[in-house]
């Protein structure tokens, strides 16, 4: 765990040496104010609650969390560097877990610096903080989720627009795979078990409940198995990588 300690500290470093942590955060920012104020009708609503600001973050991270993902591995082999990585004392367990952390970290992060959206519903109202709580923790959790497959999309390409391209189809399948378009589709010719797995496996289906701030455990191992599946996949693409 010492050498992934060592590793997560250059990951995290390195988005905050070049202008991607910053461009991130910024962003992720200023469209968290936009769908919260403008489109998802925050004063409107006449409700003390944030539920307009989480509403809006699947789709935020649709786009965003694979733009913070696709230099992970990408850039390591489009300069080189992923040559000297791996001939490190370090597995590639080890390199995979450091970089997820890292930019989990700025995930977290970016989450954290919205509270003074938490500050302006708290001055305007007496909310439940204890939802407001639980609906930040199944955030990080999707948004682990949706960084876990940008990973292995970044190791399967050193470009980075195909690795954000790749990722953000991915994600986008278990975006809508939970909506009523899709599952009409299904319902004509798929018995209802079917359509239940499908709709299982929507992001929005799990995190619509958290969002409300009810933390299921079933929701938490579903993010906890999304993000452990797309890893290891990543993991099995870096191992072949290196064999070829």
């Amino acid at each position: 765990m010492n050498k992934v300690g060592i590793l997560f500290k250059r990951e995290f470093s390195s988005f905050f040496a070049s202008p991607v942590a910053y461009v991130f955060i910024g962003i992720f920012l200023i469209l968290s104010a936009v769908f919260t104020f403008f489109v998802g009708g925050f004063y409107e609503r006449g409700q003390a609650d944030l539920l307009p600001f989480f509403n809006f973050h699947p789709w935020l991270f649709l786009f965003l969390v694979p733009a913070i993902a696709m230099r992970t591995w990408s850039e390591e082999r489009k300069t080189g560097t992923i040559e000297l990585l791996m001939t490190l004392p370090v597995s590639v367990f080890q390199t995979m877990l450091a970089k997820y952390l890292a930019a989990w970290s700025v995930l977290g992060l970016s989450l954290l610096l919205t509270f003074p959206l938490w500050l302006t519903v708290n001055y305007l109202g007496k909310p439940d903080n204890g939802i407001i709580l639980a609906a930040y923790i199944g955030s990080w959790f999707m948004a682990g989720g949706f960084l876990a497959i940008g990973l292995c999309m970044s190791a399967l390409t050193k470009n980075q627009v195909i690795a954000f391209i790749l990722a953000v189809v991915v994600c986008f399948a278990f975006v809508v795979s939970g909506t009523n378009i899709v599952l009409d589709a299904f319902k004509s010719w798929a018995p209802a078990t079917v359509i239940d797995v499908v709709a299982s496996f929507s992001f929005l289906t799990h995190f619509e409940a958290m969002a409300k701030g009810v933390i299921a455990l079933a929701d938490i191992v579903y993010f906890l198995l999304v993000t452990l599946v797309w890893l290891y996949a990543g993991m099995l693409i870096i191992e072949q990588k290196k064999a070829d």
